[in-house]
């Protein structure tokens, strides 16, 4: 039902959650903490939207986003409605990598969307504005959407410029490679302080198509944020216009009671999984799609990504596998394009429904494919005929496996394994070059519980590719790897090692085989030689037995269906927005 007269900006609340709250006598003592805030009686007569962010002076990819949220409540004042901002946390993954902080990594995730959720309970908001930069800051922030079922709308935060180096652009990307180049003794002292100190220039997140900008991608795909609002830069002003748009955006979905999971379908999720693959995007996307699915009550776990992924042709030359950034993508139109693209080719879903309350084919009807550019080309041209992003299967992955493979020209590899129970035994050997051509480096007791935490391992990949040896060598694990890893990484091998998966059989010289083009991962085991194995091996106790990575790991699911932590929409009996 409609809640709100556009023309007389009168609302009736005895629908919406701040009704209980704002309305009727016994709510005297509530109002007068408003008043106390400076609200006004029509303030508090109004609809109350959460205004969220991940806000803090932890990394780049956050510092923007205080000030776009400004922007967002003056939308939603200009449409009648009452903002209230608050924040939650982020985990930085380019400073928590390649140590212990990584563990809070994907732990955050969870973090961020269980303290929006109760933020918006406690207070009984009646819509969200969620705005997110790093990683896991913007699946955690549509995972809380989605469960609440209020009226919400996404926005990205915006990626980081470009650095400069040498006459090129440059990303973090290239600096966690040069450490590999240092280590190797092909990068000196002097050229590797120049390095960072030019690499990030400004407010924003990573600039490849790494995973907050898949990510950001994908909330437009999936419909949750206002078309082109993923494209600009974070410095950029233009951002503040999106802002004050989404909290426009978001009262309109309240008048007309337009809500996440009106949005966020099957149709809408396979569309999410389109543009990943279609753009070279990260891995973590068959980890966060399945957990977003998974708040709506949809079932959607990593096979189905991946099916998804194989039928899709990959047309965007973006980096860590390709040559362009996030700006440069901007440049040419944004997401927008890319959507066009794919919907010429009959690869998008035209009639799902978005935040504008329009159709995705609605809202891309105007679009005009530029073809003065090379950053995306059409379907009928592709870079390759499928995605960028695959799925594997097999006897050492029955609970499948993921790889990027944009950019790479092999696709094939086999070879001894060279097991490691934890990344930092993996990072020093690589340090000490003390691992051979053709071996198949094994780091486990990665995965979500095992770590606890599923860390990214862009450390270690990195330095191997810096050291030259990208393509010479693969590395599987059971935890994940950065949007900006690249050569041969298979991540997401489940079951993990932790609960007697077959990566956790292993040992050194067992024959791993993989093949991006047939979608398997198998090792030259017999079931009877791996059932024997299994009789031998023993749980392994990780080292947080206190605390919130102990309380993770003893909730958190298999990788396969996103590393989800409660039993999602599926099991609900009532709906927070219907309270």
């Amino acid at each position: 039902m409609p809640y709100g007269d556009k023309k007389t900006t009168t609302w009736d609340k005895s629908n919406l959650p701040s009704r209980h709250v704002s309305v009727g006598p016994e709510r005297a003592p509530h109002r007068s903490y408003y008043y106390a805030m400076g609200m006004t009686e029509e303030e508090i007569a109004q609809p109350f939207i959460g205004v969220a962010t991940c806000w803090n002076e932890a990394a780049p990819c956050n510092i923007s986003l205080n000030r776009q949220a400004q922007a967002v409540k003056i939308g939603v004042k200009a449409e009648a409605g009452t903002p209230r901002e608050f924040t939650t946390i982020t985990v930085t993954d380019g400073i928590a990598m390649g140590h212990a902080g990584m563990k809070s990594s994907l732990v955050s995730r969870e973090i961020i969307a269980d303290s929006v959720e109760v933020t918006m309970r406690g207070h009984c908001y009646d819509g969200l504005v969620g705005l997110a930069g790093c990683d896991k800051s913007l699946p955690g922030m549509m995972m809380a959407m989605v469960r609440l079922n209020v009226p919400s709308v996404f926005m990205y935060g915006g990626s980081i410029l470009p650095g400069r180096y040498k006459g090129k652009d440059v990303t973090v990307q290239d600096v966690f490679e040069a450490v590999g180049a240092h280590s190797a003794g092909k990068m000196s002292n002097e050229d590797l302080h120049e390095l960072e100190c030019v690499a990030c220039p400004s407010a924003g997140s990573c600039g490849g198509q790494f995973t907050a900008n898949t990510m950001a991608c994908v909330s437009e795909a999936m419909g949750l944020a206002l078309p082109g609002s993923a494209g600009a830069p974070a410095p950029y002003e233009s951002r503040d216009a999106y802002a004050e748009a989404s909290g426009r955006a978001v009262m309109e979905l309240i008048r007309r009671n337009i809500r996440p999971r009106d949005i966020v379908t099957r149709k809408a999720l396979e569309n999410a999984c389109v543009v990943v693959a279609a753009s070279g995007g990260s891995t973590n996307a068959g980890l966060h799609l399945p957990a977003i699915a998974h708040e709506c009550g949809i079932e959607f776990d990593l096979h189905d990504v991946a099916e998804v992924f194989k039928r899709t042709p990959y047309i965007a030359d973006l980096k860590p596998g390709g040559r362009y950034v996030a700006k440069d993508l901007f440049e040419i139109g944004g997401v927008p394009v890319l959507m066009k693209a794919l919907l010429d080719g009959g690869y998008l879903h035209g009639d799902c429904m978005t935040v504008t309350g329009k159709t995705i084919a609605e809202n891309l009807a105007d679009v005009v494919f530029p073809t003065d550019q090379d950053v995306i080309r059409p379907t009928s041209d592709p870079i390759t005929p499928t995605g960028g992003v695959v799925g594997l299967r097999g006897n050492l992955a029955p609970g499948g496996a993921i790889v990027k493979v944009a950019g790479m020209k092999k696709l094939q590899f086999s070879g001894p394994a060279r097991v490691f129970d934890c990344e930092e035994d993996a990072f020093a050997a690589v340090e000490r070059r003390d691992y051979k051509e053709g071996e198949v480096i094994v780091i486990r007791y990665e995965g979500p519980r095992g770590g606890p935490g599923m860390r990214e391992m862009l450390s270690t990949t990195s330095a191997i590719y810096g050291q030259g040896m990208g393509d010479k060598v693969a590395l599987i694990t059971d935890g994940r790897f950065s949007g900006a890893t690249r050569g041969f990484c298979i991540g997401h091998v489940g079951p993990e090692a932790a609960v007697g998966g077959p990566i956790g059989l292993l040992k050194d010289g067992d024959i791993i085989t993989i093949d991006a083009d047939a979608g398997t991962i198998s090792v030259g085991l017999s079931d009877d030689e791996l059932a024997e194995r299994r009789k031998a091996w023993t749980a392994r106790r990780h080292d947080f037995q206190s605390g919130a990575l102990w309380k993770y790991a003893q909730t958190v699911g298999d990788a396969e269906r996103g590393a989800v932590t409660h039993p999602g929409g599926a099991a609900e009996t009532h709906c927070y927005a219907d309270i």
